[in-house]
């Protein structure tokens, strides 16, 4: 038998249904045909048949070209068919990690992102979630679902695997196949070895990482603000941390070192993995440790931090009974609220309510039968779809059903009518106020069904409304839930970072009230937003004191590479005017740039500066100040220096040796923010090459070459 098809059958095993996103059917609304396109896909077939080109993407990520099939001979490589709101896509990650650092050499993963919701079409979205998650493989927005329709893909999340002759020889759909993608993709590298077909040279990838640096806080989730004591606690989740503030915005401390992990312990040792959710009980602050798949409990007056829930390992499907809450696997918990004695759970990954009995430190499902649907009636058989907010009344719980686009309420207590007089009398447990459904998505207002919501992650309860953060509509949404009506309460529906009357958001993941005021996790803005509910009008909560984590800083440039000098993100070029220079003095190349008004150079980012001498070396040098400085040597063809301290304008020393001709080439890369620190930093290289005459017979010529850029 040949090794191709006997990794097929290896594929085969593991076809067994696991939790997968529904997907339409995309290939059938399509009159048209792809090119390419392969009729069938089907794991027992004998023939070869050959991948089809990657072709018809919107845009690349992490790597500066597009990325051909054909060129990547010799590479074991893996698709992943994604879409970033499907959270059994984003469980896949860790796996895709794993296999990338055993088969660093031999194999290529490929993400295929084809959008399920219209905001996740766009590039620079996709860019925002491949930092978020640490996605370091390259990824293809594959946003009108060509590649998705040449390898007839029907479900979000679906492994492709190529062996390194370009062939497809098998797939997988939904979660949980790393042990046989790890077995197959060993077999088809041993056995491109044997036949020295293996490309083992590491692929150069230009990493988005590379491209940004640090802010104090990194993709918030979730906000609580505790009027009583005027506080407010922000999962700063991408940083691993949570963050106390003043309702102002005073730093009081925080609540992790930094660093991912699921250590216990003093809040200056403790860690976690993306937390979201946050749920306060007097002094206890309970935390979605969404990532590490656990549940912790902060005691706000001893400083420390304890697991009350999970294993740590992620549970695989729906649940059904119950047990001890530290021997019971949970699944990306993305909310937490407590009301008497029980937290209440949003358990994204299965697609559940879950209740941990705080005195007897037992877990059971509270609602959701664990299939994803729109589905109301009673608690054990209604469905739901990757709820991620909960919020109360007392009475009723509030769901943002984040897939279905739907805002629920699920009876609370026995003899309560459920939130919404038409179902009250139908004795439902869980209805559905208003929203659309898995593929029914938009931006409308109005009553019940006719409304439509885009993956809303956030809700909070107050003054008889539900206000909502529709997350991919990049707004602010408020519900009645006695006449389900729903208006926008603010945003533009924009993605944007705007305070003031016409304020704008980027993707809020949650709300809180207290004082009159929303507080809004401003997730894609790495912000803190204020909403006045009287004024509407939109502000930003600067934190006084706040910092990255030590260590969190900017991602190495090129993976593979390990070249500093190549570090080069969104480079641009340009050519200058010749210039006169006198010889035989010390002279300066003087880099200017203008920043866009209300910004700064990060003083937390390594900027870095590049000036070789392209030719005329016997005319002009580089020079450090006294002989020779950190990164350059006098009478040098080159001067590389990394620094945090940069300032602008740059100032390289130069020695002019000889009269003659020379062309220097400067290269300047520089991270600069807002000065409120709130918005996404940015960073430019600008590369410029600046041709030099020097002049032996001029004593009032120039002694320094100037270069002028500005950028946006």
């Amino acid at each position: 038998m040949r090794a191709s098809l006997a990794v097929v059958s290896l594929l085969a095993a593991a076809s067994v249904a696991r939790v997968a996103c529904v997907a339409p059917d995309v290939g059938a609304a399509r009159a048209e045909p792809v090119a390419g396109r392969v009729a069938s896909m089907s794991l027992g077939q004998k023939g070869r048949v050959r991948a089809p080109e990657l072709e018809g993407g919107r845009g690349w990520l992490n790597t500066e070209r597009p990325l051909q099939l054909s060129a990547l001979r010799g590479k074991v490589v893996l698709l992943d068919f994604w879409t970033y709101g499907c959270i059994n896509c984003v469980h896949i990650i860790p796996d895709l990690q794993r296999l990338e650092a055993k088969y660093a050499r031999e194999l290529v993963v490929i993400g295929v992102h084809s959008a399920k919701f219209s905001n996740e079409r766009e590039t620079e979205n996709i860019r925002r979630i491949v930092l978020r998650y640490g996605v370091e493989h390259p990824v293809v927005n594959d946003a009108d679902f060509r590649i998705w329709e040449s390898y007839a893909v029907r479900a979000w999340p679906t492994q492709v695997l190529i062996d390194a002759e370009g062939y497809v020889v098998g797939r997988v759909s939904g979660e949980g196949h790393y042990e046989v993608l790890d077995e197959t993709i060993g077999k088809l590298a041993a056995d491109a070895r044997a036949k020295g077909k293996l490309d083992e040279r590491p692929l150069k990838l230009a990493l988005e990482s590379a491209k940004t640096a640090d802010l104090p806080l990194a993709f918030p989730g979730k906000v609580l603000a505790d009027e009583r004591a005027g506080r407010l606690f922000i999962a700063d989740s991408n940083h691993n941390r949570v963050v106390v503030t003043t309702l102002e915005g005073k730093l009081i401390e925080t609540i992790g070192t930094g660093g991912r992990g699921a250590a216990d312990g003093r809040f200056d040792r403790a860690t976690f993995n993306r937390p979201q959710g946050l749920a306060l009980d007097g002094d206890a602050l309970y935390i979605a440790d969404t990532s590490n798949h656990l549940i912790r409990r902060a005691d706000l007056k001893t400083r420390t931090v304890v697991t009350i829930a999970g294993t740590g390992r992620q549970a695989l499907g729906p649940q059904e009974n119950f047990g001890p809450a530290l021997r019971t696997s949970l699944a990306s918990p993305w909310d937490v609220l407590v009301s008497g004695r029980a937290l209440y759970v949003a358990m994204a990954g299965p697609h559940q309510i879950w209740k941990l009995d705080l005195d007897r430190q037992e877990v059971s499902v509270f609602a959701g039968s664990g299939r994803e649907a729109r589905l109301d009636g009673a608690r054990g058989e209604a469905a739901f779809a990757q709820p991620s907010g909960l919020a109360t009344d007392g009475r009723t719980l509030f769901v943002a059903d984040s897939e279905s686009n739907i805002i629920r309420a699920v009876r609370l207590r026995e003899g309560a009518a459920s939130a919404g007089s038409k179902d009250a009398d139908d004795g439902e447990e869980v209805v559905t106020l208003a929203g659309g459904d898995l593929f029914e998505f938009g931006d409308r207002e109005g009553r019940g069904d006719e409304v439509r919501l885009q993956h809303p992650l956030g809700v909070v309860f107050h003054e008889g409304a539900v206000l909502i953060a529709d997350t991919y509509n990049h707004k602010l949404k408020r519900l009645d839930p006695a006449t389900r009506a729903v208006e926008t309460l603010a945003g533009t529906g924009r993605a944007g970072q705007r305070d003031g009357a016409d304020g704008s958001f980027y993707e809020p993941g949650g709300l809180s009230v207290a004082r009159g005021r929303v507080y809004v996790a401003d997730t894609n803005n790495h912000a803190v937003r204020v909403v006045d509910l009287r004024t509407r009008q939109v502000s930003t909560l600067r934190i006084e004191g706040l910092s990255a984590p030590e260590g969190a800083g900017v991602a190495s440039a090129v993976n593979g590479a390990g070249d500093a000098a190549e570090f080069a993100p969104n480079a641009e070029e340009r050519a200058l005017a010749p210039q006169r220079v006198a010889a035989g003095s010390d002279a300066e190349l003087i880099l200017e740039v203008a920043l866009p008004e209300g910004f700064h150079l990060n003083p937390a980012a390594p900027h870095r500066v590049r000036v070789t001498v392209e030719r005329g070396a016997a005319h002009v040098a580089t020079a450090g100040e006294g002989g020779a400085s950190a990164g350059g040597v006098a009478g040098a063809r080159e001067y590389a220096r990394s620094s945090r301290a940069l300032r602008l304008p740059v100032r390289v020393p130069l020695r002019t040796l000889a009269a003659g001709e020379a062309e220097l080439r400067a290269q300047l890369t520089l991270f600069y923010c807002r000065e409120d620190n709130t918005g996404t930093c940015r960073v430019k290289t600008l590369v410029w090459r600046a041709p030099v005459r020097v002049v032996a017979d001029d004593a009032a010529a120039p002694r320094e070459v100037r270069a002028r850029a500005s950028v946006e």
